[in-house]
């Protein structure tokens, strides 16, 4: 039998027995938590000693939405704009896209992501001075809209007719009809799976993001939608289980199409997906799909217009109620969850309609469905959110004011709504089991010091650059208690997993995070500085600083 001691500063998240001095692993699963001394005498003789002195040991972080081979792209495939820091200078972009083509140039299709849209609207001359022979892709940071350079225009189909298909709401025109390369939502998501890639690209790309998550204290994560841009990453993450490289536990949600026309056949194929490749470190535990986009690129669907599109309400990406309700319904039928991107309050409000008529056919209260992003929604709704069961996953790091985005929010949805984004403190009163996400690489980080600042500060942190000015919304701040739970055993609940994960007891798996903060009770500033000293999977350490 194979034993671990783990000596520190526990906080194990058991209400029973919130702090511990020690945590005795056998064979991958917690054997024993409490005092030092009684550890020792219980461990065996040749047991492997783990001691962290004065450090603080918490349960292995869990994210609760993220996108992994979308991230190890980015991280190792793609030019990285986030270099160019949080800035919407279309000429550092630029320089850093030519110095990838120049490093690159056997690739036939560049992609760079990152891109933070403003108020200057540039088109495909844009790009095609500096790539006027091969496609180039410029992705939002979102993953909501792009641009395209006109060889990827025509290597990717997108021609007049095809603009006409979507309409300019999702594929922008010139003058003449003519797509003139910023396209959004729907048509982004069908460019993406085109771009050429191999399995042992996406089998390298799910290491990369597993050793960024590792790094950063996660222990397991959901991959929300996870062929979103790769059809066959499922499969590469299946041949990693097999070839036994993966050590992040990744929670599936598969990719369902907006307005399925066959929702029960839909979820036929994720029960067969889950019966085929879920294992130990990749499961199935649901489907996911989108309700709407983003309210930069114009695609959140609201309840009131936009102010500066009057009669415009958004793009509804998922607006069938009945077809909702039926593959909320199938889904449970067959113990999965549906998990749904829902930006805009009218997104929103569809998708607890469609959950309250579900849970009423089904009789179960207990389906734990999650919507992922909630920017904007309202009192009655954040109410509905608790009764339902249904989880908000919410982005702490998204609370702040960032002075490029906040500036489009206030010009499209106005100024008070801009100033009531992101709630989280409501959801808690309401009695919702709020889940943290980031949505790397949506997000350009995935620190959870940050998450526990943003959370009680509803701020940037000052490493951001932004200066002061960036609060918003202060009577939504959390507890530091609160956004652990978000961290961890609220997780493991959101994904059926809370017997298993999400907190340090006698027989769950033995995966913890140890950091130099004491994230409860340290000063918030000095949270930001925090370091991640080790993250243990299995009673074993998977990265250490």
């Amino acid at each position: 039998m194979k034993q671990t001691l783990i000596l520190g500063n526990i906080i194990t998240m058991d209400e029973k027995r919130p702090t511990a001095q020690a945590a005795l692993v056998k064979d991958g699963v917690f054997a024993f938590i409490g005092g030092a001394e009684e550890a020792k005498e219980l461990a065996g003789a040749d047991v492997r000693v783990l001691d962290y002195g004065d450090n603080f040991i918490y349960p292995g972080f869990l994210e609760s939405h993220s996108h992994g081979y979308l991230a190890g792209d980015r991280a190792i495939g793609q030019a990285d704009l986030t270099k160019a820091g949080l800035t919407t200078d279309y000429a550092k972009y630029r320089e850093i896209i030519k110095e990838f083509i120049a490093k690159n140039p056997q690739r036939e299709v560049y992609m760079a992501a990152g891109w933070i849209e403003n108020d200057e609207y540039v088109t495909k001359a844009y790009l095609d001075e500096i790539c006027p022979d091969k496609p180039l892709i410029m992705n939002t940071g979102g993953g909501h809209s792009m641009l395209l350079n006109s060889k990827a225009l025509e290597w990717a189909g997108i021609d007049k007719a095809y603009a006409e298909k979507y309409g300019p709401a999702e594929v922008h025109v010139d003058e003449n009809g003519e797509p003139d390369g910023y396209i959004c939502e729907t048509p982004v998501f069908e460019v993406m799976p085109k771009v050429p890639k191999t399995l042992e690209d996406a089998k390298n790309y799910l290491l990369a993001w597993q050793d960024i998550a590792l790094e950063n204290g996660y222990t397991g994560a959901a991959d929300a939608g996870v062929e979103i841009v790769y059809p066959e990453a499922t499969q590469a993450y299946y041949e990693l289980e097999q070839e036994g490289k993966l050590k992040l536990r990744t929670y599936a949600y598969l990719k369902v199409a907006e307005n399925a026309e066959d929702p029960k056949g839909e979820i036929a194929r994720a029960v067969a997906d889950r019966a085929k490749y879920s294992n130990e470190y990749f499961h199935v535990v649901g489907v996911k799909t989108f309700l709407d986009g983003v309210v930069e690129a114009h695609t959140g669907w609201q309840i009131d217009e936009y102010l500066d599109q009057p009669g415009y309400y958004g793009l509804e990406r998922f607006n069938k109620h009945d077809k909702m309700v039926e593959l909320i319904c199938a889904a449970d039928a067959e113990g999965l969850s549906v998990h749904v991107h829902s930006v805009g309050n009218g997104a929103t409000r569809f998708m607890l309609d469609c959950v309250e008529e579900a849970e009423k056919i089904t009789g179960d209260m207990d389906q734990r469905n999650v919507m992922a992003h909630l920017q904007f929604v309202t009192d009655e709704d954040v109410r509905r959110m608790g009764a339902t069961g249904t989880v908000p996953a919410v982005p702490p790091l998204w609370a702040g004011k960032d002075p490029d985005t906040y500036r489009l929010e206030v010009s499209y949805v106005g100024q008070e709504m801009a100033d009531k984004a992101y709630p989280i403190k409501s959801f808690f009163d309401a009695g919702a089991n709020v889940v943290f996400h980031s949505d790397y690489p949506v997000s350009p980080s995935i620190s959870v010091p940050d998450s526990f600042y943003m959370a009680e500060t509803r701020a940037f942190p000052a490493s951001y650059g932004y200066g002061d000015g960036t609060e918003r919304w202060i009577e939504e701040a959390i507890t530091r208690e609160q956004s652990l739970r978000a961290l961890t055993i609220n997780v493991a609940h959101a994904w059926h997993q809370e017997h298993r994960l999400g907190s340090i007891e006698f027989g769950k798996v033995a995966n913890m995070t140890v950091s130099d903060c004491d994230f409860l009770h340290d000063d918030v500033e000095k949270v930001t500085q925090a370091k991640v000293v080790a993250t243990i999977v299995d009673g074993e350490e998977a990265y250490k600083a």
